[in-house]
């Protein structure tokens, strides 16, 4: 369903401007300057020639240690110190905890680095939505589930730069054919069919139906083809909302990802059909909102800048070095659980000798790179016509993702400056992550100010700064093969042996990347170690 309109959104669209708005004369350029921001690409690749130390390595010990700061191991520690365990330790490589959905500033104003909104939870993601209550984002009241309105995401929500202007939605609709029309018809209907046929889960649990093995079998491409869906428009938004969602797009992404992308939640409608789209939950900073109500409880038991470089197991419990990057020094941490809360290409990399299970998953997943680009603008922005600025803002057969503004949420009546946040999913092409390091910030700066000029022509008359976030491994792509990864189911169970204390929490086990799905894998992999210490559960 189509949101209200919020407070404050006609003065978004005179700040964001209006095709009354004069057309940009040929005033001089202006420097533009900016930086690398995000996650340390140097610091990660501490893995690969770990740093050699002559001093001994300072001893650490803790009850519980959990290896890796995003969202999943977030959560894992939210459970722990909900059920009375004080006496833990989360070592994170960045200096800021959070993984995709951490969040920053640029010019003193909050953005999104990655992840930048929550869908509101169903009934199957219970524990997201304990969480959300705790942070009190949502209520019960007379049996229902009520959200707090300000953290909903105002309208309008989205638009599309189509044709040479702006139309409501992403689904490109202004001047398609009587064609165009029957195939997203068709596609609504084949999205409905596959509901009723099986289940699509929000965060994943249990075992896989076997439609959907046969559609986890193919490429979503292959199965749009064997349907007959072969519009150009059509093909496009698929298209888009698989990068946007799985950093690679129909080509590449299975099937069953790009059906669950909508069967999951709510549905396809084609235009005309009753139905809309999930609330939202968005923030200026992004789920960095989320996260850092995650850490604001951790004080010092958040240990951030700790490259973990080896797991080992011992008969009473764990073993772990991590290079502390502000002391330049090793630690050696010892505990009786682990929580290894780290992409699985990097699990297997730091443990010895690891599961089996683990390391058949690992050779399994493929992992997706992105870049994110914060853009600080001044002043009102040029608008093409047609549908008012909006919250996303994608343009159409453009390589990028398109931008969402940091400003979207501001109830201020007055026109103030805002940050711009353009996303570009890079999949995992050969070759692409040395291609995103290697390339310098300014092209980064270019690329993703000549893309968004396209529909604001004084965009940069009007940019003060450009930061640029990169991911090399950003993802899990949900590729063929992945839903029916049985080395994945194994990794939920407890593993044989002196790993008994070790226990994984990390999106990759669902094989894709999605709040939900990390949150839910830490929050279980807290439970495991509470159980394993005989301590009472709580929630959840």
């Amino acid at each position: 369903m189509k949101f209200a309109r919020g407070p404050g959104q006609l003065s978004r669209r005179a700040f964001l401007g209006s095709a009354a708005l004069p057309l940009v004369g040929c005033a001089p350029e202006r420097q533009i300057v900016g930086d690398f921001n995000g996650p340390s690409p140097a610091r990660g690749h501490l893995l690969r020639q770990p740093p050699r130390s002559t001093a001994a390595p300072i001893a650490r010990h803790c009850d519980v240690l959990i290896a890796g700061g995003g969202i999943a191991g977030l959560s894992a520690a939210r459970a722990l110190r909900r059920a009375g365990v004080e006496d833990f330790a989360l070592l994170e490589l960045d200096d800021r905890a959070g993984g995709n959905s951490r969040g920053g500033r640029v010019g003193g104003l909050p953005c999104p680095l990655g992840a930048h909104y929550l869908p509101v939870p169903g009934d199957g993601a219970p524990e997201v939505r304990e969480f959300l209550e705790e942070v009190g984002l949502v209520r019960r009241v007379a049996g229902r589930w009520v959200y707090d309105e300000r953290h909903l995401c105002h309208s309008p929500q989205e638009r599309l730069f189509f044709s040479g202007q702006w139309q409501e939605g992403l689904l490109p609709v202004q001047g398609v054919g009587a064609a165009t029309l029957a195939q997203y018809r068709m596609f609504s209907q084949r999205v409905a069919q596959a509901q009723k046929k099986a289940r699509f889960p929000l965060p994943l649990r249990g075992g896989i139906a076997a439609s959907h093995r046969a559609l986890d079998a193919i490429t979503f491409a292959s199965w749009l083809d064997r349907e007959g869906l072969a519009d150009e428009h059509l093909r496009w938004y698929l298209d888009y909302c698989c990068r946007d969602d799985y950093g690679a797009g129909v080509a590449t992404v299975s099937a069953w990802a790009g059906l669950h992308y909508f069967a999951s939640r709510h549905g396809f409608q084609a235009p005309g059909e009753a139905g809309g789209h999930d609330a939202l939950l968005t923030w200026p900073e992004g789920n960095g909102w989320l996260a850092s109500r995650l850490v604001q409880p951790l004080g010092e038991r958040l240990q951030t800048g700790k490259v973990v470089l080896r797991i080992s197991a011992l008969k009473q419990g764990v073993e772990v070095d991590a290079w502390d990057a502000a002391a330049n020094r090793m630690e050696r941490w010892q505990a009786a659980h682990c929580i290894i809360a780290l992409p699985l290409f990097v699990a297997t990399r730091v443990m010895n000798a690891p599961p089996r299970a683990l390391a058949e998953a690992a050779l399994r997943l493929r992992y997706a790179s992105w870049v994110v680009a914060n853009v600080h603008i001044e002043r009102p922005l040029q608008d093409r016509e047609g549908a008012a600025p909006s919250w996303d803002n994608v343009i159409y057969g453009a390589p990028g993702l398109g931008y969402v503004d940091a400003g979207h949420q501001n109830l201020n009546p007055l026109p103030e400056p805002t940050v711009l946040t353009w996303y570009r999913a890079l999949g995992d092409a050969p070759g692409v992550r040395a291609q995103l390091l290697a390339r310098p910030w300014a092209s980064w700066r270019d690329e993703a100010l000549d893309e968004l000029s396209v529909p604001h022509p004084d965009l940069r008359a009007k940019t003060l700064r450009v930061d640029v976030a990169r991911y090399g491994h950003a993802m899990a792509i949900p590729v063929p093969g992945t839903r029916g990864n049985a080395a994945l189911a194994a990794l939920r169970r407890a593993q044989p042996g002196l790993w008994r204390r070790a226990h994984f929490a990390h999106s990759d086990l669902s094989g894709y990347s999605v709040f939900e799905e990390a949150f839910t894998n830490g929050h279980g992999a807290g439970q495991a170690v509470l159980a394993a210490l005989g301590v009472e559960k709580r929630g959840g």
